[in-house]
């Protein structure tokens, strides 16, 4: 099984654009994305996406590998299939890794690849327990519920499931409740399949573009991380973020 990493990095963001650009302990955040990512020794392969000259010129300043794609692309997912396609690669499984997400660990990668090695998985995500009650009921949090073997049954920015006989401050006590990480793969053939699915009616109902997936019928599964990577969506997230731990 071969893997293609590809990192979606879009110049316009509403709340800021230019971010990939945007300078963390002295290297442009798509540094830190391309460089930790790197270090997964399970990627074959490794793409920045971008649809920008100058992120184009960076990451070759850099030395690493990027394909210029169209500005027009409704989400992450539909960019890495263009990117996979003008890359002509043959890899088997495409990784999709945030690049707001400077210092993603490669274990993470790690984790959702080895999910592959089950020939039933399509598409693979990571999720992470929940520890506090905030986070089960911030809907900028979203929450999945999975089978005993790892299969997705559903995703939502509701705490779910719904402990009925209880207060809900109690509910991390007497239950696991798990978040989404937003990294994903999928198998190559599922990734050019769901690029031209129509949006659904769960997904416009939760804006989550995942559950268009499931409600196509597709099966993902999810991996339980311990970790982590704090994202970078506004300048504000960039001035903590400095403050972080990296070496």
């Amino acid at each position: 099984m071969r893997v293609a990493g590809f990192i979606p990095s879009r110049y316009g963001s509403q709340r800021f654009p230019g971010k990939p650009l945007a300078i963390i302990h002295g290297k442009p955040m798509i540094q830190w994305v391309y460089e930790n990512a790197k270090k997964c020794s399970l990627l074959d392969e490794l793409w920045v996406a971008t649809d920008n000259q100058e992120i184009y010129d960076t990451v070759k300043g850099f030395g690493g590998e990027v394909i210029m794609t169209m500005e027009e692309h409704p989400s992450g997912t539909d960019r890495c299939l263009e990117a996979y396609v003008k890359s002509g690669s043959t890899c088997d499984v495409v990784v999709n890794i945030q690049g707001d997400e400077p210092f993603i660990k490669p274990e993470m990668i790690e984790s959702l690849v080895k999910l592959f090695l089950r020939p039933e998985v399509e598409l693979a995500t990571l999720i992470k327990k929940i520890d506090s009650v905030d986070t089960l009921l911030n809907p900028n949090k979203v929450k999945v519920v999975i089978t005993a073997d790892g299969k997705v049954l559903y995703f939502s920015r509701s705490p779910i499931p719904f402990c009925n006989s209880e207060l809900a401050h109690n509910w991390v006590q007497i239950h696991t409740y798990y978040k989404h990480i937003g990294i994903y793969g999928y198998r190559a053939d599922v990734l050019r399949e769901i690029c031209h699915m129509l949006p659904s009616a769960l997904e416009q109902c939760e804006s989550l573009e995942q559950l268009r997936w499931l409600e196509n019928g597709k099966s993902i599964f999810a991996a339980i991380t311990k970790f982590e990577s704090p994202a970078v969506d506004s300048p504000e997230d960039l001035k903590a973020i400095e403050n972080t731990q990296v070496f």
